[in-house]
């Protein structure tokens, strides 16, 4: 069979929506026909390339290639000889419906013809009469979970419960007006009929064994097709929402290391290239060269630059997550030159300016009880990656901010990847850090104990239909920061003159502490305007706001009922939460709006005792 054709659409979009849309691999529907975006070995034109060091080897990782760069989708060029960059598609699916009603039958089946790709003449389907009639690509097509997608063998389909007939014809048969996939059946002139709601269970092989095939890569050959363990096919409808779930990774960029150190270390570094731990260090140090050399730095401090200048001047050695809280964390001037670097600026709001007159006691005391101090970030820039894709199930980063490599198997976005997409956005924000002990002794409590344990039990039930997932329950520190930061976001979102939808979090519930990083970016100066370190002032207030917005939901008591186990609305990933108090948009939250429960930040209507806020506060 002819392979479906390659063509060069017509459009812009913006960088970011190449990340996070339509990257690679995603269905995309323009009005004459239905394509496939092809993958990077089909993208022309300039690139501009993103440096970011500790991403690239993050990703170097992840991938488990040798080599690796990232760069912007090719721009648009509007000179006179534009049309140079692009970025291909492949016209999928290959099947289409006519789209007017062949026949309308008394029970309201309405009958439509399906036809191949092959079949049609300039682009319409001719009947018997001589006829055309338009055609749509079919909205149903098969794929799995780690990106695999295909047209469905429709006449295989069609005549599963009966041999082949010697001429095929098929129709397509809807009942009712909501084109629910239970009223649709797939039949065969020759009296051949199959319901297509046996398609939609996804554990059975009603359309046959996953083979693997990646159409975004090219024509079908045996190099764009990849072992898939023989898994099952699912039904997919094309522009649904889980056709598509690009797995990305993100980091912020880091002041620089210290310059210092480094020339410290290359006056040496004859002794020190072969070290393998702060052991080899304190060794070498006992040489008078290296001891003058590395006076005023620790063995620990000494390795990791060390490891940083081996890896081209990035520090792997520690988590995503991990490097940016100490940055944070570390963060002890009033003035922002202290900090000051090309890529990040930060600043200390003072423990004095947090409350105001206006503030109520009852909150004052409990901001200077449970928080450790407030961080005004005037710039930082956000370099996001897309890695690959998945379908049905989406796969991102850890609580760590990292990408494992056993992880669900994802889809590769190039033949053989030499270079990832990538986007660097410009923004501000603020970072609180709330006391380790404060954090640690909440959690011991045995309200939270027993809420934690029911929320892990809706997990195992979400796990047990999803076992190729490999997502792991966080621990309730893990919620608190995260659901404390949606309700941040909408609270400040009130008046910071950014929409709620263009705000990110970062969540940081690790070893050495906890904090929250409300901010925003953009690829153009809208990320830089002031309105989130203007919020970040007046942390008091938008606190306040916050915890207000969630000890009530307009869904209550419903919503604060709201059991994970239950298999009643399926929601096995979320506590008292809902779209009503604190889900947000995706795309501001790094965890797809899952593991969020505003009963461990403060008190519901439920009264269950293990918020870490009290109700003295609200």
């Amino acid at each position: 069979m002819k392979s479906n054709p390659k063509f060069k659409p017509h459009g812009q979009l913006r960088s970011s929506q190449v990340i996070t849309t339509y990257g690679p691999g995603s269905l995309v529907d323009f009005p004459a026909k239905s394509v496939l975006i092809a993958g990077l070995d089909d993208w022309e034109g300039v690139k501009e390339e993103v440096l970011e060091p500790r991403l690239v080897e993050k990703l170097r990782t992840v991938l488990q290639v040798n080599q690796l760069r990232l760069f912007r989708p090719p721009a648009a060029d509007d000179g006179p000889q534009s049309g140079r960059s692009w970025m291909a598609a492949w016209e999928f699916p290959e099947w289409f419906i006519t789209q007017d009603v062949l026949t309308f039958q008394r029970d309201g089946t309405r009958t439509r013809r399906l036809v191949h790709r092959k079949a049609l003449e300039g682009g319409k389907w001719r009947d018997d009469d001589k006829k055309k009639h338009t055609v749509v690509p079919i909205r149903f097509v098969r794929a799995c979970p780690a990106g695999h997608i295909g047209d469905i063998d429709w006449i295989w389909f069609a005549h599963s419960r009966q041999g082949r007939c010697t001429s095929v014809e098929l129709f397509i048969d809807e009942k009712g007006s909501t084109g629910d996939i239970s009223e649709i059946s797939i039949r065969c002139r020759c009296g051949a009929v199959m319901p297509l709601s046996l398609a939609a269970a996804h554990k059975t092989y009603a359309l046959g064994p996953c083979d693997g095939r990646r159409p975004w890569l090219g024509p079908a050959n045996n190099f764009n097709r990849e072992p898939c363990e023989k898994k099952p096919n699912r039904l997919l409808v094309r522009n649904a929402s889980n056709a598509y779930f690009p797995q990305v990774m993100s980091v912020i960029s880091l002041p620089d290391r210290d310059d210092a150190l480094d020339n410290a270390i290359d006056l040496v570094w004859d002794f020190l290239e072969d070290a393998e731990g702060p052991h080899d260090v304190k060794r070498e140090r006992k040489k008078q060269k290296v001891r003058d050399a590395l006076d005023g730095f620790t063995d620990e401090q000494t390795y990791q630059a060390i490891e940083a200048k081996r890896t081209g001047g990035a520090d792997t050695s520690k988590t995503v997550k991990q490097a940016e809280f100490e940055v944070l964390a570390a963060v002890t001037k009033e003035t922002a030159a202290e900090t000051l670097d090309q890529k990040f600026t930060a600043r200390l709001l003072p423990k004095a300016r947090w409350v105001t007159s206006e503030t109520p006691k009852s909150l004052a005391d409990a901001i200077n009880e449970k928080v450790e101090r407030v961080v005004l970030v005037d710039r930082l820039r956000d370099v996001v990656a897309q890695v690959g894709f998945t379908r049905f199930e989406a796969v991102s980063a850890d609580t760590e901010g990292e990408l494992r490599v056993e992880e669900l198997k994802r889809a590769s976005l190039a033949r053989e990847v030499t270079w990832l997409p990538a986007v660097e956005n410009k923004g501000e924000g603020f970072f609180l850090q709330f006391k380790k002990g404060a954090v640690e002794e909440w959690k011991t409590r045995p309200e939270v104990k027993a809420r934690e344990a029911l929320l892990a039990r809706g997990f195992v039930v979400w796990k047990a239909d999803r076992p190729e997932s490999g997502r792991e329950f966080p621990n309730s520190a893990y919620l608190l920061m995260h659901t404390l930061s949606h309700l941040l976001m909408t609270a400040v979102s009130l008046e910071c003159g950014y929409p709620s939808s263009s705000l990110r979090e970062r969540v940081y519930a690790l070893e050495s502490g906890y904090g929250i990083l409300i901010y925003t970016g953009t690829s153009d100066a809208e990320g830089t305007l002031g309105g989130l370190v203007e919020a970040g002032k007046h942390v008091a207030r938008h606190l306040e706001t916050a915890l207000r917005l969630g000890g009530l939901c307009s869904n209550d008591p419903v919503c604060a009922q709201h059991d994970p186990v239950s298999a009643h609305e399926g929601r096995h990933l979320h506590g008292s939460a809902c779209h009503g108090c604190v889900l947000t948009a995706e795309t501001s939250c790094e965890r797809h709006n899952d593991f969020l429960d505003r009963a461990l930040v403060v008190p519901t209507v439920e009264q269950l005792g293990c918020e870490f806020f009290p109700i003295e506060a609200i």
